[in-house]
């Protein structure tokens, strides 16, 4: 009976694994209050807008821009935050731009144009590169080097408490700045230029308003 027993145990607990395998959540990253943007095989959470084409291969977000720039949103709606992911760009033109969205909003007359918010850069080809933090088309808080290029895959983390903005790129802080002039949004990835890719994988945020 006692084998039984330890026979369904380990199977549920297996099964409980494979949950949180499936899902992108680790023990670790759910303990400490991280949660998955990207769930599955799926786009649910995320809402679609402008040109970019988007899909979940493998709980890997790809963004391809045949034709035009575009962004996806995810769902929750906060103020101080933490966000992290792991990310690629590739491109068949002329360059690879994209960029990591917090506390953004799609314009209320031009939901499809350029998102109202923060931007942690993601372009290897610019002056205002990646890890660099951009307003509305305005390079802002500036990135204290280069340190990823096209066709390889970085980590970056964003945290953003009140008007202090911290970004981290492969863990090494790269652009700390003050602002105070969006305070709440959505996060979102950009496909920015055409003929071009963007992949994004392991995206976690935390809401640190709760904290």
């Amino acid at each position: 009976m006692r084998t039984i027993r330890n026979l369904f145990a380990g199977v549920a607990l297996a099964v409980v694994l494979a949950t949180y395998h499936t899902a992108g959540v680790s023990a670790a990253d759910d303990k400490d209050g991280w949660v998955p943007l990207i769930k599955g095989n799926t786009l649910d959470g995320w809402t679609v807008r402008g040109n970019a084409k988007w899909k979940n291969e493998n709980g890997v977000l790809i963004g391809e821009s045949p034709g035009g720039q575009g962004h996806i949103y995810a769902t929750p709606e906060l103020t101080d935050l933490e966000v992290k992911g792991v990310f690629r760009v590739t491109s068949q033109g002329k360059s690879a731009n994209s960029g990591l969205y917090f506390r953004a909003n799609p314009p209320a007359d031009k939901p499809d144009d350029y998102p109202k918010g923060y931007e942690a850069q993601i372009c290897h080809s610019q002056d205002a590169f990646t890890g660099w933090l951009w307003k509305p088309g305005t390079p802002t808080g500036k990135a204290s080097k280069m340190i990823t290029k096209d066709g390889e895959w970085f980590s970056m983390r964003v945290k953003a408490v009140g008007p202090d903005i911290t970004i981290w790129v492969n863990d090494e802080e790269v652009m700390k700045y003050k602002d105070e002039e969006y305070k709440k949004g959505f996060f979102a990835v950009q496909c920015h230029n055409d003929k071009m890719t963007i992949e994004a994988k392991e995206i976690f945020y935390r809401d640190l308003s709760k904290h």
